[in-house]
């Protein structure tokens, strides 16, 4: 050892001794964070402490939302029904997320959804226009007028019309429900983008998985957080029926909409394969369907 080095062991040396929490594992363990995982699941009876719970386990909102942004939190809010029948987002979970963007600094947090049943009913009896806008949100109802054309290039779609709010939008938020559905088997996140479109819908359901994750690559979420506190378990997607709900206070949250829709499938005891569009978006790149590959974070309160 030459004499600069053995300088330098000794003056390490001292200093641990002077100090030696500083060198300390505890310490080390302090300064280096575990790694965010790939989803978080969180299950409580209240729904704002499991959202909370969920994106703090991905590295909070701030990770995710900058002061200044403006960030579109997109619910399903499609259906006529009340949110005991398990059609629509929970109204706590996004009112969550909204109280979660705005402390984060979001400059306006915007609340929409293109409706199937006639949008005052559905923005009043979902409960989801009143939770958000109390929470912070911008809420409004979809103005035709702002479907823009959007080239996709998709296997399924060349081009399409798409809101012009979610184009502009510095970050999006998807908050979907989860439930069955009679064409897709189970509208989960990549589902919840017939949302944000314009055209017929008739068009789309003719090769509505393709015609998904076309969408999906274009209309990338900075988060993904599934609503199940309550799933609805038949005749989805409308419902209708106490006896389909199935009670579960759980959300799971991540950054790859296929990853989460994967997980969500096996709520239904399905896996993320028989899904036509997760399938799809992980066969092409989109996301990772493999959740045996993933690092998933379960938390109870």
């Amino acid at each position: 050892m030459d004499r600069r080095s053995f300088i330098r062991k000794m003056i390490i040396a001292a200093a641990a001794v002077s100090c030696p929490a500083a060198f300390s594992p505890l310490a080390a363990s302090r300064a280096a964070p575990a790694p965010a995982p790939d989803l978080a699941v969180a299950r409580g009876p209240s729904p704002e402490r499991i959202v909370a719970s969920a994106i703090d386990a991905l590295g909070g909102m701030k990770r995710f939302v900058s002061p200044g942004d403006i960030v579109v939190v997109k619910p399903n809010m499609g259906w006529d029904r009340a949110p005991e029948f398990g059609a629509n987002t929970h109204p706590a979970v996004v009112a969550a997320l909204v109280g979660l963007a705005v402390e984060a600094g979001a400059k306006r947090v915007k609340v929409f959804d293109h409706t199937v049943n006639d949008p005052r009913r559905c923005y009043r009896q979902s409960g989801v226009a009143a939770a958000a806008e109390a929470a912070g949100a911008e809420v409004s109802f979809v103005d035709k007028r702002k479907f823009k054309s959007v080239r996709l290039d998709g296997e399924v779609l060349k081009e399409w019309p798409l809101y012009e709010d979610i184009l502009e939008a510095d970050k999006i938020i998807n908050v979907p429900v989860a439930k069955t559905h009679g064409l897709s088997t189970l509208t989960l996140a990549l589902k919840n983008w017939m949302g944000v479109m314009g055209g017929g819908r008739w068009r789309i359901h003719q090769r509505i998985h393709e015609s998904l994750v076309d969408v999906a690559r274009k209309v990338k979420p900075t988060l993904t957080v599934l609503d199940a506190v309550r799933i609805l378990t038949a005749n989805g997607p409308q419902g209708g029926r106490l006896e389909d709900v199935k009670v579960l206070d759980t959300v799971i949250a991540g950054t790859d909409q296929v990853a989460v829709d994967s997980y969500g499938a096996t709520l239904f005891g399905l896996r993320g394969r028989d899904l036509g569009y997760v399938r799809i978006g992980h066969e092409t790149g989109l996301g990772n369907m493999n959740l045996e590959s993933l690092d998933i974070r379960k938390i109870t309160l």
